[in-house]
């Protein structure tokens, strides 16, 4: 059993966080939403006052934050996370954001005697509540291998991508692939349904030949063909359709970085950022489909 401050427990954080307390470690945990705190509390959390005290007397602080500077903010300076916490603390980053931030960070843990990871994580909402998220990780190998155990109890797929920030690199790439293809599936059923294929009939005939991938075989976007996916569930999120296009900015981001373009991304974030011009960003990201269709 560890002791583990968890700082972050918003719709991923909070699942992520209550499987750490099944598998019996001792958790402190803290978010600036008293119900979220109360939740796991009630799960068999302890309550900390800050997120300092949450890492204080740590084996491990594992977080969950909205964006890198919301990370900078949290753990680096006087009153951050590395200066609360004792030498030898492995740092556990579960947050999606820009690389730089991520590798800034890492190197201020390291330089003061820590261990840290940037692990961002892929499986949305649903394998955060049943432990079967992918977990791309960042970092040094003694890190990782320390730290493993405790990524194990949250996801089903642990990956080490290498040195610190390639767990953000990885992410971006992944999710860039995923944005893409799921306006490619949905242009497809838009088209089929125009020219009178029946959605049923091209799901079955594509989820087996070369156009299969996964936003048409597990995501599918039209309703029917695929029971769980959100489109049978009114395009609720999940993964929201602002979050989609958060990451596809940051892979805008990482190419300047890279100075490689990436053009099919940069059409793909144009789309997603007029479904939020539009309101539309409590939609679930397969809702992309409505926009092809001109429903939003």
């Amino acid at each position: 059993m560890a002791a583990i401050g968890f700082i972050g427990l918003g719709n991923m954080g909070g699942p992520m966080a209550k499987n750490l307390v099944k598998a019996g470690h001792e958790l402190k945990v803290f978010d600036l939403a008293p119900a979220s705190v109360a939740a796991l509390v009630e799960a068999g959390a302890k309550k900390a006052a800050s997120a300092k005290e949450a890492a204080s007397e740590a084996d491990f602080v594992v977080t969950m934050l909205p964006a890198g500077e919301h990370v900078r903010s949290v753990y680096l300076g006087d009153d951050g996370l590395i200066a609360a916490a004792r030498k030898g603390t492995v740092f556990i980053d579960s947050s999606t954001i820009d690389i730089p931030s991520a590798r800034e960070t890492i190197a201020a843990a390291e330089k003061a005697g820590m261990m840290m990871l940037d692990a961002p994580v892929s499986g949305g909402v649903g394998g955060a509540e049943a432990g079967t998220l992918t977990f791309m990780v960042g970092g040094t190998d003694e890190t990782f291998a320390k730290a493993k155990p405790i990524l194990e109890k949250m996801g089903k797929n642990i990956f080490h991508a290498g040195a610190a920030g390639n767990g953000q690199v990885a992410k971006v790439c992944n999710n860039m692939i995923l944005g893409i293809s799921m306006i490619g599936v949905s242009e497809a059923f838009v088209l089929g349904e125009k020219l009178g294929l029946d959605a049923q009939t091209l799901f079955d005939i594509s989820s087996t030949a070369s156009g299969q991938c996964w936003s048409m075989t597990s995501y599918c976007p039209v309703p029917g063909p695929v029971p769980t996916s959100p489109a049978n569930r009114n395009y609720q999120p999940g993964f929201t359709a602002a979050m989609m296009l958060k990451d596809l900015r940051l892979a805008q981001d990482a190419s300047k970085t890279a100075r490689t373009p990436i053009p099919l991304g940069a059409q793909a974030a144009q789309l997603y950022a007029l479904m939020e011009a539009a309101g539309e960003d409590s939609l679930d990201f397969s809702g992309v489909i409505k926009l092809i269709r001109g429903e939003i």
